[in-house]
C-alpha cells in the first residue's frame, strides 16, 4: 500500500470517519427512493423478434398484449350461461372496458361462436375476460393492484370474480419479495452479529463487520437509485445487494480485523499494526474485490436487464464494501487501537495463528495421500452435477409464488387446469406490410396463412382479419381491428401451457411457416425461446471474459500460470455441481414439501447469476488462501509446508466468513418466491462446499500433486510478473517491532521444516 495512503489513514483517521459518516447519510437519503424506481420483469431481450413483435403490435396495429385476466366462477349448480351469471359477466366486462386505461381484448359473453372454447372452462362454470392495461412496468403494478381491489368480489348468489394475469402476478411477486427481504434480514443480521461476537469474543470487534456491511448496502441502494434514473434496473437487485453487501462486509472485515488484532498481539504499535495489516490483508481485500467485480461484470454482456441489474448492484456493492474495509475500517481501528477488544464475551482466543492445529493437520493428512483423499470429493461433486444433464429452463410466471400468497397464482392454476386454450398465452404475429396485390388479395393471403397456422399441432384457433380458423376451417368472420392499412396481425391461441416444451416447439413451427410478407412472432412462449437464444449466444463471451480476466488477475497475484488454471477449473466444476443439486431440488421437486415451492423448470437467469456470484466468492476465498500460501512460499517454505501453514492461518477465517455469508444466503431460502429460494440456497451451498471440501481437501491435494509446478510460468511471464505483479508484500517477520519474538522452525507431518514466523 502507498505511503501517502498509509499516512492518511494513521494521521487523518478522525477526519476520514466524519467524511464516511456524512457519505453514509447522503447515500441513505439518495437510496431511500431506490425501491420506487426499480422495476419488475426484465427477462426479455429488447432486440429479439418477440420484443419487436410486441412493439409493432402496440404501435402499428394498436394490438396490445394481454396482461390482465378476470376469472368469473359461477356458484355450484350454475354455469356461466345461467341468466344471473351471464348478466354479471357482461356487466363486469363492460365496466372494465370503460376504464380509461384498459382495453378488453376478449370477452366470453361477446365473443364469436367459434372463439368461445378458449374463454370457457371445460366444466362450463368459469369464463374469462382478457384485457390489456395501458401502463409501463411501474404503473402497471400500481394499476393492477387497484383493479384487483375494484373487481375481486363474491356475490350473494356465490358467483366469484378474481383477477389474474401478468400484471397481477408481478404485483404479487414483487410484494412478496419485499416481505421476504425483511424476513431474511431479520434472520441474518441478529444471527450474524451473535456469531461475530462469539468469534471475536468482543462486542466491539463483532460490530465492525456489520458496520462495513451496512455501509455497502446503503451505498449500493444510492448507486441503484442513480442508475435507475438513466436505465432500467430490476427490483430483484435488492436481494443481491443485501446478501452480498452483508457477506462481503463480513468477509473483508474479518480479514482486516483479524490481521490487525494479530499484529497488535505480536507487540506492534497501533500505527505499525495498521500499516502491516493494510500491506498484507489490505492487498488481499483489494485483489479479492477485483476478482468478484470481474465475475459480476460479465453479466453486462447479456441483453436482459434483469441480469444487467445484478451487474450494477454487484459491482457497486463490491467496490463500496472494499472501500469501507480499506478506508473506514482502518480509520476506526486507528482510533480504537487495543480497545478493538473491548466488551469481551467469553474466553478470547489468541489472534496469532498457530503454526500447527486442525487445519495444518488436515492439510498434512490430505497431502500424505493426495489422490486417495481427493477422489471422494471429486466423486461427490460429480454426483451432485449429474442432474444437470436433464436441466430444463423457463421464465418466471405466477407459479413462482405459492397459491396461498397470490391470487394471480390461484387464477393461473385454474386457467391451466380447466381451460383448453387460454387466450392470455396467445402468440401474437404481426406483418408490417402484407404482400399480394390489392386489399382483397391481401386479405385472402392472410386468410390462407391463418388457415395453415390453425392446422399446426397444439394450435386451438387462429384469429385474423380474414376470419377465425380452427383446424383448417373458418368458424367466424374476420376481426377488423386486426388490420391497419397494409399491416395485419394474427393471434395464435395454443392448446398447451405457454411455458411448456410443446409451446416452444410451436413457436419454432410457426416461424417456419411462410408468411405473405415479413412477419414477427411474439407472445409468452416466443419470449422464452428468444431469451434462451439470447443468453446462449452470449454465454461463450461471458465465460471468456470471466476466465481470461480471472486468469490475469491471479497470475499477477501469484506469478504462476498453473494456480490460476487450477482455480478456474475447481471453482467452475464445483459450481456446476451445485447447479446440478439445484436441478435435483427445484426441477425434480425434492424438498418441495419442506420449502413450499412448485417444482418446474429453473428460471433461466438464476443459474447464470448464481454461477457468477458463487464464482466470484470462490475466488474470494482462493485469494485469501493463496495470499498466505504465497507469503510463506516467498519466505522460503516448500510447497507442502506453505500449503499447510497457509491453510492453518486462513482456515478459521475462511470457514467463519463462509458460515456467516452462507447464513445470509440461506436466509433467502425462507422466501416464498421460488427463484429467490433457488438463488439463496444454491449460492449458500456453493459457499459452504467451497470453504470446506474444496479449500480443505481438494486444493491441498492438487497443490501437493503438482508440487513445484504450482509456481511455474514461462520466463517472459515471470519477467512481466516481476515488474507488474501484485503480492501481499514480504513475510510475516518483516518490519518486526523491536523486542518482537524471533522466527521459529516448525516441523510439519509432511516432513518439511521452515521458518514460519512467531511462535
Amino acid at each position: 500500500m502507498g505511503a501517502r495512503y498509509l499516512d492518511l489513514i494513521t494521521r487523518r483517521a478522525r477526519t476520514l470517519l466524519v467524511l464516511s459518516a456524512l457519505l453514509v447519510v447522503l447515500a441513505g437519503v439518495l437510496g431511500s427512493g431506490a425501491v420506487g424506481k426499480l422495476k419488475g420483469g426484465g427477462f426479455d431481450d429488447p432486440a429479439s423478434e418477440s420484443s419487436r413483435a410486441a412493439v409493432a403490435l402496440r404501435d402499428t396495429l394498436h394490438q396490445p398484449t394481454a396482461n390482465l385476466v378476470l376469472l368469473v366462477t359461477a356458484a355450484a349448480g350454475d354455469t356461466v350461461d345461467t341468466g344471473g351469471v351471464a348478466t354479471l359477466g357482461r356487466a363486469t366486462a363492460a365496466r372494465l372496458a370503460a376504464e380509461p386505461d384498459v382495453e378488453v381484448l376478449a370477452d366470453y359473453w361477446d365473443a364469436p361462436a367459434g372463439a368461445v372454447s378458449g374463454l370457457r372452462s371445460t366444466d362450463g362454470r368459469k369464463a374469462l375476460v382478457v384485457a390489456h392495461v395501458d401502463a409501463d412496468a411501474d404503473a402497471l403494478r400500481e394499476r393492477s393492484e387497484q383493479l384487483q381491489k375494484a373487481y375481486t368480489a363474491t356475490t350473494t348468489g356465490g358467483t366469484r370474480i378474481e383477477t389474474g394475469g401478468f400484471g397481477q402476478a408481478n404485483v404479487d411477486i414483487n410484494g412478496q419479495v419485499t416481505k421476504d427481504l425483511a424476513t431474511a434480514e431479520s434472520i441474518a443480521i441478529p444471527l450474524t452479529l451473535a456469531l461475530l461476537v462469539i468469534v471475536f469474543a468482543s462486542v466491539v470487534a463483532g460490530l465492525l463487520p456489520l458496520m462495513v456491511g451496512g455501509i455497502a448496502i446503503v451505498g449500493t441502494f444510492a448507486a441503484l437509485s442513480l442508475i435507475a434514473e438513466v436505465t432500467d434496473v430490476s427490483v430483484f437487485a435488492l436481494n443481491l445487494t443485501t446478501a452480498l453487501g452483508l457477506g462481503l462486509g463480513i468477509d473483508y472485515s474479518l480479514l482486516i480485523v483479524s490481521r490487525f488484532r494479530e499484529e497488535l498481539e505480536r507487540g506492534r504499535t497501533t500505527e505499525d499494526a495498521i500499516a502491516r495489516t493494510l500491506r498484507t490483508a489490505g492487498r488481499t481485500v483489494l485483489f479479492s474485490s477485483a476478482t468478484i467485480a470481474v465475475a459480476l461484470l460479465a453479466l453486462m454482456v447479456f441483453p436482459l436487464y434483469f441480469l444487467r441489474s445484478f451487474a450494477y448492484a454487484g459491482v457497486a456493492v463490491v467496490a463500496i464494501a472494499a472501500a469501507g474495509a480499506l478506508v473506514t475500517m482502518p480509520a476506526l481501528l486507528r482510533v480504537l487501537g487495543p480497545r478493538v477488544n473491548a466488551l469481551r464475551v467469553g474466553r478470547r482466543r489468541s489472534a496469532v495463528a498457530s503454526t500447527s492445529g486442525f487445519w495444518s493437520g488436515l492439510a498434512a493428512l490430505v497431502m500424505r495421500r493426495p489422490v486417495l483423499t481427493a477422489l471422494p470429493v471429486v466423486a461427490v461433486i460429480a454426483a451432485m452435477a449429474l442432474p444437470i444433464l436433464n436441466v430444463s429452463f423457463g421464465l418466471p410466471d405466477d407459479r413462482a409464488i405459492p397459491a396461498a400468497q397470490s391470487q394471480a397464482r390461484r387464477v393461473g392454476d385454474v386457467l391451466r387446469a380447466d381451460f383448453t386454450s387460454p387466450d392470455s398465452g396467445a402468440l401474437g404475429i404481426v406483418m408490417p406490410a402484407v404482400t399480394g396485390g390489392d386489399a382483397t388479395a391481401r386479405t385472402a393471403a392472410v386468410g390462407g396463412y391463418a388457415k395453415t397456422l390453425s392446422g399446426l399441432a397444439d394450435v386451438a384457433r387462429v384469429d385474423s382479419p380474414a376470419g377465425t380458423y380452427v383446424h383448417g376451417a373458418q368458424v367466424a368472420p374476420g376481426r377488423a381491428n386486426l388490420a391497419v392499412g397494409d399491416a395485419a396481425a394474427l393471434n395464435v391461441i395454443p392448446s398447451v401451457d405457454p411455458a411448456s416444451d410443446a409451446a416452444q416447439n410451436l413457436v419454432r413451427a410457426v416461424r417456419d411457416v411462410a408468411a405473405p410478407g415479413e412477419r414477427l412472432v411474439g407472445g409468452p412462449a416466443a419470449v422464452l425461446v428468444d431469451s434462451k437464444s439470447g443468453i446462449a449466444a452470449r454465454l461463450p463471451l461471458a465465460a471468456l471474459l470471466i476466465g481470461l480476466s480471472t486468469f490475469v488477475l491471479l497470475f499477477l497475484f501469484t506469478g504462476s500460470v498453473v494456480l490460476p488454471l487450477k482455480a478456474l477449473v475447481t471453482n467452475a466444476v464445483t459450481i456446476l455441481g451445485v447447479i446440478g443439486a439445484m436441478v435435483w431440488v427445484f426441477q425434480e421437486g425434492h424438498l418441495s414439501g419442506v420449502l413450499g415451492f412448485t417444482p418446474g423448470p429453473l428460471s433461466i437467469t438464476i443459474p447464470l447469476l448464481m454461477f457468477c456470484v458463487a464464482f466470484g466468492l470462490s475466488m474470494d476465498y482462493e485469494v485469501f488462501l493463496l495470499g498466505r500460501i504465497k507469503e510463506q512460499h516467498d519466505a522460503g517454505a516448500d510447497t507442502a509446508t506453505a500449503v499447510a501453514s497457509g491453510l492453518e492461518r486462513t482456515g478459521r477465517i475462511v470457514t467463519t466468513a463462509a458460515a456467516l455469508l452462507a447464513i445470509t444466503f440461506f436466509a433467502f431460502a425462507t422466501s416464498r418466491v421460488n427463484f429467490i429460494q433457488l438463488f439463496g440456497l444454491g449460492t449458500g451451498l456453493a459457499v459452504v462446499l467451497d470453504a470446506t471440501l474444496v479449500r480443505g481437501v481438494l486444493v491441498p491435494a492438487l497443490m501437493r500433486i503438482m508440487g513445484r509446478a504450482n509456481w511455474w510460468a514461462p520466463r517472459p511471464l515471470k519477467a512481466l510478473h516481476a515488474r507488474f505483479g501484485l503480492s501481499e508484500g514480504g513475510s510475516e517477520d518483516d518490519d518486526r517491532p523491536e523486542g518482537g519474538s524471533h522466527p521459529v522452525t516448525v516441523s510439519h507431518p509432511v516432513g518439511a521444516s521452515v521458518a514460519l514466523g512467531d511462535a
